[in-house]
C-alpha cells in the first residue's frame, strides 16, 4: 500500500528526519556545560587623570559613589593585593594611577561605575609592598590607633602569646584533601574570605599581598592586619597560604584575598557585640566567602542577626557546628540566596574534633592535628579545633565560588555538600554530614541539578527557537498530509 502513496511516504521521512535531527542537536547543546567563567562580575570605576581639577583619591570617590569618605576603606580592602594593568598596585589610598580599575561595593551608584568582568591580575614577581594607609573599614578607620600596632602594620604586636600549638608536623589534612587537583580550574582569584577571629599576621611570606588591612573591631578604630593569638593566622593560612622555598603549607585557595576581622584582643574572652559587628563589617567590605572562628556564638541573638544580614547579601557563611543545642540564623528575606554551612572537624582516623549536636554538622573538614602557620617566627605547627576545619571549608567555597562567579551562595554550598566524600559505608551520617570535603570535585564535577537550570535558561532563548522550528515542521506535514488525502480521493473519484 506504501508504495501506492510515494509522495506521502517520502514527506513523512522528511518531516521525521527534520525532527530527530533539531532533537538531537537540542540534547547536544543542553548536556554540553559551560565553560566556568573565571572572573566574577563586580562593580568597578576606572580612575582618571584627575576629578575636578585634583588627583583622584579612594577619600573622594568614597564619598562620590558611596556618600562617605569613611568607605574608602572598603574600596582599599577589595583591591588590596590586585596587580593592575600597568603592574603596579594599590599602597596608598592617595595614590592612584590612571587606567587602575578598581574593585567598588555593591551598593555603590553614580556617574562612572561601571559592571561587567575585570581582565584577569597578573601575578606580582615579588610580595606587593605592605600598605601603609590608616584605612580600615571600620566606622571610624584610623588603625594608627590600634594599641600596640607596628606603624606600618602587620605582623605581631609586643606581649601577645600565641594559644596552645604543637611544633610536631604532620600534613596529613592536605595530603587527605589535595587541594592542588583543583588549580588547574580555580585557585580563588577574586574572591576575598573574611577571617573573624584573632586577626592575621599580614607580614608573613606565604600571605604577602593578600592581606587586606582588615578592621579590629575590638578598639572601633583599629587594623585586623595583627595577631596576638595566632588562630587566626592559622586560619588565614589554611585559606590561602602560597608556597615557599621552605615546604610550607599550601593553602586551599592560594590566590584567595584574606580579610581579617580582628574580634577578640590579646585573650580569648569575646563579646557578642563584637563578633556581631565584625560579621557587619566583612559583609560591608565586599567578602563573598566569610570564615567564622570559634569566638563566635550563631546562638546569641545579636550575631544571629549579623549573620541573617549577610545571608541577605550572598555571603557564603562557613561556621563551625554547634556543641549545644541551637537554630542556627536563616535568610531574613524570602529572595535571600546566602547560605550559612556548619562544619565538624575531624582526625585523620575520623575521630570528630568536637561532640557537635547530632544531625547539625553538614560536611566535615580536617580538625586535629592540621599543620598550618603560625605567626612571625613560629614557623609552622600543630593545630586541634573546629575553626580549622571551618577555614578548609571557607578555602573550597572561594575555590567555588571563583570558578562559578555565577553561582548562588546557596548553590556554592550544595555543590560542596553534594562532592563530598561519604565517611562510612557511603552513606550520609549524622555525625559527619555528607561527609569529608573533596575541593578538585567541587569544581570539576557537574551537577545534574545545574544542567537542569541551565537547560530551563536555555530554553528561554535557543530551546524557544527550537519548539518554533518544530512546529512550524508539524504544520507542514499536517497540511501535506492534508493535501495528499485530497489528491487521492480525486484520483479515486477520476
Amino acid at each position: 500500500m506504501l508504495a501506492k502513496r510515494p509522495t506521502l511516504v517520502r514527506l513523512i521521512a522528511v518531516v521525521v528526519m527534520a525532527c530527530c535531527v533539531i532533537v538531537s542537536a537540542a540534547g547536544t547543546s543542553a548536556g554540553r556545560a559551560p565553560t566556568p567563567d573565571p572572573q566574577a562580575y563586580v562593580k568597578y570605576y576606572v580612575v582618571a587623570a584627575e576629578h575636578e581639577g585634583q588627583p583622584e583619591n579612594l577619600t573622594e570617590i568614597a564619598v562620590r559613589f558611596l556618600g562617605s569618605g569613611e568607605r574608602s576603606a572598603e574600596i582599599y580592602n577589595l583591591n588590596a593585593g590586585r596587580v593592575q594593568a600597568d603592574g603596579a598596585g594599590l599602597t596608598d589610598p592617595a595614590r592612584l594611577n590612571r587606567g587602575w580599575r578598581l574593585v567598588l561595593p555593591w551598593d555603590a551608584a553614580g556617574e562612572g561605575v561601571q559592571y561587567g568582568q575585570l581582565p584577569a591580575a597578573r601575578k606580582p614577581t615579588q610580595p606587593a609592598p605592605r600598605p601603609t594607609s590608616t584605612a580600615s573599614p571600620s566606622p571610624k578607620p584610623d588603625p594608627s590607633k590600634s594599641p600596640g600596632s607596628p606603624p606600618n602594620g602587620g605582623g605581631r604586636p609586643p606581649g601577645c602569646t600565641a594559644t596552645a600549638a604543637s611544633s610536631s608536623r604532620s600534613n596529613w589534612a592536605q595530603l587527605r584533601l589535595a587541594a592542588d587537583g583543583a588549580w588547574d580550574l580555580s585557585r580563588g582569584n577574586g574572591v576575598m574570605v573574611a577571617v573573624v577571629d584573632s586577626g592575621v599576621d599580614g607580614k608573613l611570606p606565604q600571605l604577602g599581598g593578600r592581606v587586606a588591612v582588615g578592621a579590629d573591631v575590638t578598639v572601633g578604630n583599629g587594623r585586623g592586619d595583627t595577631d596576638c593569638l595566632g588562630t587566626g593566622t592559622a586560619m588565614a593560612a589554611i585559606i590561602g597560604a602560597s608556597a615557599s622555598a621552605d615546604n610550607t603549607p599550601v593553602g586551599i585557595a592560594p590566590d584567595a584575598t584574606i580579610l581579617p576581622i580582628r574580634m577578640v584582643g590579646t585573650s580569648t574572652s569575646s563579646r557578642a557585640m563584637d563578633a556581631a559587628n565584625a560579621i557587619e563589617v566583612a559583609v560591608s567590605a565586599g567578602a563573598s566567602v566569610v570564615a567564622l572562628g570559634s569566638h563566635v556564638d550563631l546562638g546569641d541573638p545579636t550575631v544571629a542577626a549579623s549573620v541573617t544580614t549577610a545571608l541577605n547579601h550572598d555571603v557564603v557563611v562557613v561556621a563551625g557546628a554547634p556543641t549545644k543545642p541551637l537554630t542556627p540564623p536563616a535568610a531574613g528575606e524570602r529572595s535571600a540566596t546566602g547560605a550559612l554551612l556548619l562544619s565538624g572537624g575531624v582526625g585523620a582516623d575520623g575521630q570528630l574534633a568536637e561532640e557537635y549536636q547530632q544531625g547539625m554538622v553538614e560536611v566535615v573538614a580536617p580538625g586535629i592535628d592540621v599543620a598550618s602557620l603560625g605567626m612571625s617566627g613560629t614557623g609552622v605547627l600543630s593545630n586541634t579545633g573546629t575553626r580549622f576545619a571551618v577555614a578548609f571549608v571557607a578555602g573550597q567555597a572561594a575555590l567555588v565560588r571563583a570558578a562559578y562567579p555565577d553561582l548562588t551562595a546557596v548553590q556554592v554550598k550544595e555543590r560542596i555538600r553534594s562532592t563530598a566524600d561519604a565517611m562510612e559505608k557511603g552513606k550520609t551520617d549524622a555525625r559527619y554530614g555528607t561527609g569529608m570535603i573533596n575541593p578538585a570535585a567541587s569544581v570539576a564535577k557537574q551537577l545534574d541539578e545545574e544542567r537542569q537550570v541551565a537547560g530551563a535558561q536555555g530554553d528561554e532563548g535557543g530551546g524557544g527557537t527550537a519548539l518554533a522550528v518544530l512546529l512550524g515542521l508539524g504544520l507542514v506535514a499536517a497540511g501535506g498530509l492534508v493535501f495528499a488525502i485530497r489528491f487521492r480521493r480525486r484520483a479515486n473519484s477520476g
